[in-house]
C-alpha cells in the first residue's frame, strides 16, 4: 500500500501520528469494565425512583421503553467508542477538530446539567431513612461525601481503576438486592405483567403520566447526557485499540505523570491493521452489550416490578427522592424490617457511586477538552487538570449546600433540556465525524447509521418537547 495520508482533520489540532493498531488482548476478560462503568455510573435516579415510580402509577405497561432507550444510546455509545478506537481520541477532541470549541460547548452544558449536587443529597438522603436524624442533617452528610469523592478521585493514582473498583462494587450490591428481592418480594404477578408489558400489554400510557416524563425515562434509560461521550474517556484509560497508546489519566499527588502527546494517532488500512480492527470492533461491541445495554434494562426491569409489587396503586407516591423513603416503608409491612434496612443501604450507596461517577466523567470531559484545545502547548498535564477540576466541581457543590439553596426552577430547566441538546448535536457531528473522519473501510454506514439519523430525529424531537413544555411553565 502506498504511503498513507492521514483521514483526520488537522485545520484546529495538530495532525495525528500514523501508527499500527495494537492486538487485542488474548484474554478479553483484561479489557472488560468501560461498559459496567457506564452501566453503574448510570443506574441512579432513574433506575432507583423514575422507572420504578412509573411503575406504581401504570404498572409494567412501559418497560419496552427502557429497551428502546437503551439499545439507541448502545448504538450511540459504540459510535462514540468507533471514533477513539481508531485515533485514541476522544469524541470531544474530534468534534474539535471540526470547530475549535465543540469541545467547550458540551463540557459547559455538562456542567450546568452536573452543577447542582443532587445525587449525592439524595444519597444522604436517604441516609438519614436510615439513622433517623432528620432532613437537617441532609446538608452535612452530604457535604460529607462530596469531600470523599474529592479525596479518592484525586489521590488515586490511577483514577479509572478506583472508579471501576467502586462500579464494581455498586453493582455488586444492587445485583445482591436484586437477588434478595426476587426470593422475598416480587411476586410472580409482575413477572406475568412484564412478560405482557413488553407484549400484548405494551402501551404509551399518556395522560395517566407526562408525556415529558415518559419521553425522558426512554432518553435516559441506561445514561444520557454527557455521560455517554465518556466512554471515549473510560475506555481509552482501559487501553481500547489506539487509545494503548495514551497514558492513562493519573493522580498528580500520588501517581507518575507520563509525557503524552495532545492529540492522537491513525492506522493505515492495511490488512493486518483491518484484521485487528474487527477483532477490536467486534469485542467492544460485545462488551457495550453485555454490560452496558443488558446491566441496565435487566435493573430497570427488576426494579419497576420491585416497585409494582410493593406499592402499585398506593395514593400520594411523588416522583421524588420521597418514593424511595415509601417503597422502604412498604418492603419492611411486606417482607420484614430488614429488607426495606437492605434496600436503603444499597440505594444510598448506589447512589454514592453515581454521584462519584458523575463528578468524574464532568471533570474527565473538561480536562482533557481544556488541556487538547486550550492548553496544548502549556506545561501543564491533563492530570493536574483534572484535578482542579475535581476539587472546583465538589467546592462549587459544598457552597451551593451551605448556601441552603434547593433547586430552582431555573437550573431544573437547564438540566432538563441540557442533556437532550446534547444528545441531538452531537448525533449530528458523530454522523459528520464518522463519515468524514475515518477511512472508508471503518467508517459509519449501513444501519449504524440508520441508528445516528433515528437519534437525531429522537432527540430533537424531545428538545423542542421539552423545551416548549418547560417554557410553558415558566410564563
Amino acid at each position: 500500500m502506498a504511503e498513507f495520508t492521514p483521514t483526520v482533520p488537522a485545520r484546529v489540532l495538530p495532525p495525528v501520528t500514523v501508527r499500527d493498531l495494537p492486538e487485542p488482548p488474548r484474554s478479553t476478560w483484561r479489557v472488560i469494565g468501560p461498559g459496567l462503568v457506564g452501566a453503574g455510573v448510570g443506574l441512579a435516579s432513574g433506575e432507583f425512583i423514575l422507572w420504578p415510580y412509573i411503575a406504581s402509577q401504570v404498572g409494567l405497561i412501559f418497560v419496552w421503553g427502557a429497551a428502546v432507550g437503551i439499545i439507541t444510546q448502545w448504538f450511540l455509545n459504540m459510535e462514540i467508542e468507533r471514533y477513539t478506537l481508531a485515533t485514541g481520541e476522544t469524541a470531544l477532541t474530534g468534534f474539535s477538530r471540526m470547530w475549535r470549541h465543540w469541545g467547550l460547548v458540551f463540557v459547559l452544558m455538562t456542567l450546568c446539567s452536573n452543577l447542582w449536587p443532587g445525587w449525592v443529597t439524595s444519597s444522604a438522603t436517604m441516609v438519614t431513612y436510615l439513622t433517623g436524624t432528620g432532613a437537617g442533617s441532609v446538608r452535612w452528610i452530604a457535604i460529607g461525601m462530596l469531600l470523599l469523592i474529592a479525596l479518592g478521585l484525586t489521590l488515586a493514582p490511577v483514577i479509572y481503576t478506583a472508579l471501576e473498583r467502586v462500579i464494581f462494587v455498586k453493582i455488586a450490591l444492587v445485583v445482591t438486592l436484586i437477588v434478595v428481592a426476587v426470593l422475598f418480594a416480587i411476586t410472580a404477578d409482575s413477572w406475568v405483567e412484564l412478560g405482557k408489558g413488553m407484549t400484548v400489554d405494551a402501551g404509551f400510557p399518556v395522560p395517566e403520566l407526562e408525556f415529558a416524563v415518559l419521553m425522558g425515562a426512554i432518553a435516559y434509560a441506561g445514561a444520557g447526557g454527557g455521560q455517554n461521550l465518556c466512554q471515549s474517556n473510560w475506555i481509552r484509560d482501559k487501553g481500547f485499540g489506539m487509545g494503548l497508546y495514551v497514558p492513562r489519566l493519573v493522580s498528580p499527588v500520588t501517581g507518575q505523570e507520563e509525557a503524552a502527546p495532545t492529540t492522537g494517532f491513525q492506522f493505515a488500512p492495511t490488512a493486518a491493521n483491518l484484521a485487528r480492527w474487527r477483532r477490536w470492533w467486534r469485542f467492544a461491541n460485545v462488551e457495550q452489550a453485555w454490560t452496558f445495554a443488558l446491566v441496565s434494562f435487566v435493573t430497570i426491569a427488576l426494579m419497576s416490578m420491585l416497585a409494582y409489587s410493593t406499592v402499585f396503586g398506593r395514593e400520594g407516591l411523588q416522583n421524588s427522592i420521597g418514593f424511595l423513603e415509601v417503597e422502604g416503608r412498604a418492603l419492611q409491612e411486606t417482607v420484614g424490617a430488614w429488607f426495606g434496612v437492605l434496600f436503603w443501604v444499597i440505594g444510598a450507596l448506589a447512589l454514592f457511586a453515581s454521584a462519584m461517577g458523575i463528578v468524574d466523567y464532568t471533570s474527565r470531559l473538561a480536562s482533557d477538552t481544556i488541556k487538547t484545545v486550550y492548553l496544548r502547548d502549556k506545561p501543564v498535564s491533563v492530570n493536574r487538570v483534572y484535578f482542579l477540576t475535581v476539587w472546583a466541581l465538589v467546592l462549587v457543590g459544598i457552597v451551593i449546600l451551605l448556601l441552603g439553596f434547593d433547586q430552582p426552577l431555573i437550573l431544573l430547566v437547564f438540566s432538563a433540556s441540557f442533556a437532550a441538546v446534547m444528545m441531538f448535536v452531537y448525533s449530528i457531528l458523530l454522523i459528520v465525524l464518522n463519515r468524514r473522519a475515518l477511512p472508508r473501510e471503518i467508517r459509519v454506514r449501513s444501519y449504524r447509521l440508520g441508528a445516528l439519523v433515528w437519534s437525531v430525529a429522537f432527540f430533537g424531537s424531545l428538545t423542542v418537547l421539552t423545551v416548549v413544555q418547560q417554557a410553558q411553565k415558566l410564563f
